[in-house]
């Protein structure tokens, strides 16, 4: 298996003030260690394109994006996406990359959208993948505005059925701290609920398939003890290799 992960990085500019004085800095950092870690121990190759490489890295034909068994889109808004420095700075017409992922999945391909703040909807809307060519793909709707619902007391996943895409524990899964709500749509089907809302839910999308998870892969939304669940490397595992058709 061949995985293409989208997002899951950030810059942080942090600004000291001690009385008088005040002064800067700045880091770089990238998320979905875990995730990465748990497919590669199984012999998968996992491609990882940070935030600021996709208007860069990411293919922008079908034919390139086929090298890949799943496309996962993490913790990134549509706008990286769409407004890439050549559009926004020059004007210059370019192909539409989410326009290609769509035509990448409905001749074949697989898409996973895993929770976060620039995931859906997202903080404050920002995400804005309910206007994006992405919209009609995936097996749940959108939220207009703040989809976020943050739940420091925890949250219980609750499964719905058994289903090759889930991991054979159907035991009791670890409680999240938050979620982006979404609604599930009549030719989806839902998998796992977290509070009234989807959590997993996957779909049949012409030739391809697409699958949600609504909450993170890594911190902060996911705890430690969900990391650590016996269950997290057999989720992905399975999740992404039922996406796959394999």
């Amino acid at each position: 298996m061949r995985i293409l992960l989208l997002g899951e990085s950030w810059f942080i500019h942090l600004i000291h003030q001690k009385g008088f004085d005040s002064f800067t800095n700045s880091e770089y950092q990238e998320g979905g260690a875990e995730f990465k870690a748990v497919l590669r121990a199984r012999g998968w190759e996992v491609e990882h394109i940070p935030a600021h490489r996709i208007a860069d890295d990411l293919p922008t034909t079908v034919e390139d994006l086929r090298r890949y068994d799943c496309v996962v889109i993490s913790d990134v808004g549509a706008n990286t996406f769409l407004l890439t420095p050549a559009v926004f700075r020059t004007s210059a017409s370019e192909p539409n990359r989410l326009a290609t992922i769509r035509e990448y999945v409905r001749t074949g391909g697989a898409l996973l959208m895993v929770g976060g703040y620039l995931s859906f909807s997202g903080i404050d809307g920002k995400a804005r993948y309910g206007q994006s060519p992405l919209a009609d793909l995936l097996p749940v709707d959108l939220h207009g505005g703040d989809d976020r619902v943050e739940a420091p007391e925890g949250v219980q996943p609750k499964v719905l059925t058994s289903h090759p895409a889930l991991p054979d524990q159907q035991t009791e899964w670890p409680a999240l701290l938050g979620y982006n709500r979404t609604t599930a749509r009549d030719d989806g089907e839902v998998l796992v609920t977290v509070g009234p809302d989807p959590l997993i839910a996957v779909r049949q999308v012409g030739a391809g398939r697409t699958g949600v998870f609504t909450s993170d892969l890594a911190p902060h939304w996911a705890p430690p003890s969900f990391l650590a669940w016996p269950g997290y490397p057999e989720l992905w595992a399975r999740l992404l290799t039922w996406l796959a058709a394999r």
